[in-house]
């Protein structure tokens, strides 16, 4: 596995107030799309300055071009029917700051078989590739996450079953990471925050009906089939939009289950509060994986100490060895366009003391 820097991120970035501004007069036709790409192509510009100028090793692009973390998959694929932006936001979110926010799960339905139309992140990389000299990563949804737009009703016309279904999306994400590989991604990340979800009977059953652990491996490991060169991350966390989230609960009931079996070389995994549980799961990741922390919160403003982190890390090695752990935030700073209530200075420095610790630390 090659190496990767200690310091860690995600994925998304906060979008700047121009580009979502740009995004709306875009939908309205007030903006022709050359133009929107410039400002698009400006606002990665300055992510990618942004995460060198904080000192990290590894940067992405912000998923700034995105709606949602997932969803260049059904912008980029025919087949998933109508949806918009609550097809990625839908649920019954918590926070303590902010107070609960409740989202009604869309009708959903696949009504046709999935067409690719173009690649899904291969701009996202090729443009930043060639603005950066770190370590870029490319983060990729899990297959599975696609099974809530699976209807058993509306969807049979299209596909007899759940699992034919979700072959398909697994096959698309596969050829997508074939695809990055050969334009020169040697960092790909498989963003799985459904796993998590199994701690919350009221998501187990949803998920559950629509899959099960073992049958998500398999498409994942579909997925993520080694290929030279190439380092795999794997991300889990509980939720976390709008600076809320999901579910709370340890790792303990799937880290046996889930990590010696991923075939990922990287997990990051949510590690920010005590919504998190304790380290003792990281006893199940085996030796040739790295465990990345994430330890300084996307969800607030709170500002983390070099000192505590440090002693957070101490605490985790005594589970995983500290040669086999890096820091990363928890999640992104902006898993869909609406953001966590954070400014852009307050993400800077975040992103700022991840690295810092990092270099005291390692």
């Amino acid at each position: 596995m090659p190496e990767v820097p200690r310091a860690d991120v995600v994925g998304s970035l906060l979008r700047p107030r121009a580009l979502l501004d740009a995004r709306e007069r875009l939908a309205r036709r007030e903006l022709e799309p050359a133009e929107f790409k410039r400002i698009e192509d400006a606002a990665v510009d300055e992510a990618l300055r942004l995460q060198e100028e904080a000192g990290l090793g590894v940067v992405t692009d912000g998923e700034l071009r995105r709606l949602s973390f997932q969803s260049q998959m059904t912008e980029a694929v025919d087949g998933f029917g109508e949806w918009d932006l609550d097809a990625f936001l839908w649920g019954e979110w918590e926070s303590e700051e902010l107070g609960p926010m409740r989202v009604e799960r869309p009708a959903l339905a696949v009504d046709g078989k999935l067409r690719r139309r173009r690649d899904l992140s291969a701009e996202e990389f090729t443009y930043a590739r060639a603005r950066t000299n770190r370590l870029l990563k490319v983060t990729l949804p899990s297959p599975s996450l696609f099974s809530q737009f699976w209807d058993p009703e509306r969807s049979r016309a299209a596909y007899q079953t759940l699992e034919e279904f979700l072959a398909d999306v697994a096959d698309i994400l596969r050829e997508e990471v074939d695809e990055l590989v050969r334009l020169g991604a040697t960092y790909i990340q498989l963003d799985a925050p459904h796993y998590p979800l199994l701690l919350d009977p009221r998501w187990r059953d949803f998920y559950e009906a629509r899959g099960s652990l073992d049958v998500w491996l398999e498409l994942d490991n579909h997925v993520l089939a080694p290929r030279p060169g190439v380092t795999f991350g794997f991300h889990l966390c509980r939720g976390n939009q709008a600076s809320h989230w999901l579910v709370e609960g340890g790792y303990d009931t799937i880290a046996e289950r889930l990590f010696p079996r991923i075939q990922a070389d990287r997990l990051l995994l949510e590690y920010d509060d005590e919504r998190s549980g304790s380290f003792e799961p990281l006893a199940a990741v085996p030796e040739d994986k790295m465990v990345v922390l994430g330890l300084v919160t996307t969800k607030t403003p709170r500002r983390e100490t070099l000192a505590k982190l440090a002693r957070r890390i101490e605490e985790a090695s005594a589970y995983c060895p500290l040669e086999r752990l890096a820091i990363s935030p928890q999640c992104g700073f902006a898993t869909s366009v609406l953001g966590n209530a954070l400014t852009p200075d307050d993400q800077w420095a975040k992103l700022r003391t991840v690295a810092e610790t990092a270099r005291l630390v390692w």
